[in-house]
């Protein structure tokens, strides 16, 4: 038991500290490509990727009605239209706003499975963890909140759309989704992402402004690779083993890791604001995760008493 619960921390920090890099990895990306098509480019090749890496492991891509349908669902409600909604709302929204707007999700995610999924307990230490997680991203942001509301409303709204939708499709994953292994769960989606998203960019986005450049390509690599592969495996493999409005809490430390890295590898600023917001969401993070370890051992000794009776 103590090992899972380290192989799963470990795990939770790598999918954290990545997807914080991400939003770094996308700036550099847009310098060369269009959002659709810079989408669209990375799902394809991580698709690449994540088949190459079944067939060495030999993993059969799961053909039931469930799975497919859980794959069609996933394709278009996780990947092509949440992220689309985000890449097109931040042409309205700063970006600090629009991280904010996004860690609404864990709310969602609380909401859809109390309603939805028996077994997942909203207690209060799952409450207070999203609350304090929250309320410091607001002071890590406090700055940027401030602004022309009509001008971001439709950036707004299709950014808080896109968290209510990925909250809906973690509790759906969570409830239906236990047969599947993380990377054939990740394969039919990616590739429906990198189609549609390739195809939207090539007729709707201005080809002209694409610059085919090394850091361009580099960028698109890394975030399929990592951004893509390593954290939706990882991903997915944690939504079977914790708590999803646990997992959800992501949403406030990815924020956390893009400042760091942006004050290590372009200067940005990282002032005494951002550090005590920062202490607020891992306090709630960790004020969760202690919840859901508790819980863990809990069923773990009862697991071990039913055995020895």
């Amino acid at each position: 038991m103590q090992k899972t619960i380290v192989k799963i921390i470990i795990v939770y920090a790598i999918a954290c500290i990545i997807w914080g890099s991400t939003w770094m990895a996308i700036r550099i990306s847009l310098d060369s490509f269009t959002p659709f098509l810079s989408a669209g480019f990375r799902f394809l090749l991580a698709s690449v990727f994540i088949y190459s890496l079944m067939k060495f492991k030999g993993i059969k891509i799961q053909t039931d009605k469930l799975s497919i349908t859980l794959y069609l669902l996933m394709g278009f409600f996780s990947f092509v239209i949440p992220f689309g909604l985000v890449y097109w709302g931040e042409q309205f929204v700063p970006s600090g706003l629009a991280s904010v707007l996004f860690a609404v999700n864990p709310f969602f995610v609380a909401i859809f499975s109390y309603y939805f999924i028996a077994s997942e307990k909203v207690g209060a230490h799952k409450i207070i963890g999203i609350v304090l997680g929250f309320a410091g991203l607001l002071v890590i942001f406090s700055e940027n909140l401030i602004g022309d509301i009509p001008i971001y409303l439709p950036g707004m709204l299709a950014v808080v759309i896109s968290a209510v939708m990925q909250g809906g499709l973690q509790v759906t994953i969570k409830k239906y989704g236990g047969n599947l292994h993380p990377l054939s769960m990740n394969l039919v989606p990616m590739i429906i992402a990198g189609v549609v998203m390739t195809l939207i960019g090539y007729f709707f986005e201005d080809m002209s402004k694409v610059k085919f450049t090394s850091s361009g390509y580099l960028s698109v690599a890394y975030l399929a690779l990592f951004g893509s592969l390593v954290t939706f495996t990882s991903y997915y493999w944690l939504l079977k083993r914790v708590s999803v409005i646990v997992l959800s809490l992501i949403a406030f430390i990815t924020p956390i890791i893009a400042l760091i890295l942006g004050w290590i590898f372009l200067s940005e600023e990282l002032s005494a604001r951002h550090l005590i917001g920062s202490f607020l969401v891992l306090l709630g993070v960790l004020s969760a995760t202690l919840g859901n370890i508790r819980s863990m051992r809990k069923i773990s000794l009862l697991n071990k008493q039913q055995l020895s009776n």
